[in-house]
């Protein structure tokens, strides 16, 4: 399997720590935001990672190299205009394409397993599968709603309609596809949530939702930061006091 991490964003909400460092390379105890991602899926065996870069990208280039640093290859891909999300993933299909991939956002700390998330994925049949988790701010985030069989049903709201009971939970940012979801994703820009997901909704596809209920945070806030690297120290600390 190979990866892509989604690095190309402005970081408007972080501003003005992002003017001058680009959202992944902002540290959070003692590494850039970046290296959260790459452990998770370093840890499962995946080495071949594509990392799509607009805003201030030579610097993650230059901080990042080849990905020796971090168990990887690294392979980039330049955005001269932002291709949104669905756009980034679409950019890279010619490396991407051929099995199974991962995609991950680049600001998010989680101990999702992986590996496990891949398997359901493989189980369900599933064209896409994305990390789920439930939140009291799910509305502000967007929900994502699946039945009881855990397959997804709406996005955004979208369609309008189900007939069936629905659960309401946030994307927690890491989706699995198969190869064949490039028969949806042509170049352009556009977003893999509000514009590819209700595409193949539409078209019948089986779409899954692993739902994670452990450790997890968005570091795109000035407040999400300052957690995650207060979650950092915490754990830090305890492994010492455990030796």
């Amino acid at each position: 399997m190979k990866a892509m991490i989604l690095a190309a964003g402005l970081g408007s909400r972080l501003h003005p720590l992002t003017a001058t460092c680009p959202k992944p390379l902002l540290d959070v105890g003692g590494q850039p935001m970046i290296a959260f991602p790459l452990a998770l899926i370093r840890a499962v065996g995946i080495t071949e990672v594509a990392i799509n870069l607009h805003h201030l990208g030579e610097r993650i280039r230059q901080a990042l190299r080849k990905g020796e640093n971090y168990g990887v290859r690294v392979t980039y891909f330049d955005e001269p205009r932002l291709l949104d999300t669905g756009g980034g993933i679409a950019n890279a299909r010619g490396f991407l394409e051929g099995d199974d991939f991962v995609v991950l956002n680049a600001d998010t700390m989680t101990d999702l397993p992986l590996a496990d998330m891949v398997s359901f994925h493989r189980r369900q049949g599933a064209l896409a599968t994305m990390f789920l988790r439930s939140d009291p701010e799910v509305e502000r985030y967007g929900a994502i709603e699946i039945d009881d069989s855990l397959g997804i049903r709406r996005v955004l709201g979208r369609p309008a309609t189900v007939a069936s009971r629905l659960q309401r939970f946030m994307f927690g940012g890491v989706h699995v596809f198969s190869s064949r979801v490039f028969e949806y994703m042509p170049p352009g820009v556009y977003s893999i949530i509000r514009d590819t997901y209700p595409q193949l909704l539409e078209a019948g596809e089986t779409l899954a939702g692993y739902v994670f209920e452990g450790y997890w945070q968005l570091l795109d806030t000035p407040g999400g930061l300052a957690a995650g690297r207060a979650a950092v120290a915490e754990r830090r600390a305890r492994s010492q006091s455990s030796t």
